[in-house]
């Protein structure tokens, strides 16, 4: 299993900062979840999925990452309704 990143918009994969790919074999692959969130949190990326990757496609599962930026924002919008 390969454990990546993707835009949640346009569907590519996570390569390096500022760099992102059309196929997932080309994504960097990180060592666990919790250090893709992580990656995501300092690095500021947003609006990106997390990506569990297996041999077979129709195995993979896909998360939302959503980081405490996120989060605050949504807080403001529940609080002024």
């Amino acid at each position: 299993m390969r454990i990546v990143l993707q835009q949640k918009e346009t569907g590519l994969y996570f390569k390096d900062l500022g760099s992102w790919a059309r196929e997932s074999s080309e994504a960097m692959d990180f060592l666990s979840s919790t250090a893709a969130i992580d990656f995501c949190i300092t690095n500021k990326l947003t609006d990106v999925q997390l990506v569990l990757k297996f041999d077979e496609q129709r195995y993979d599962i896909v998360m939302p990452v959503v980081t405490a930026q996120v989060r605050e924002h949504r807080a403001g919008d529940a609080r002024e309704r």
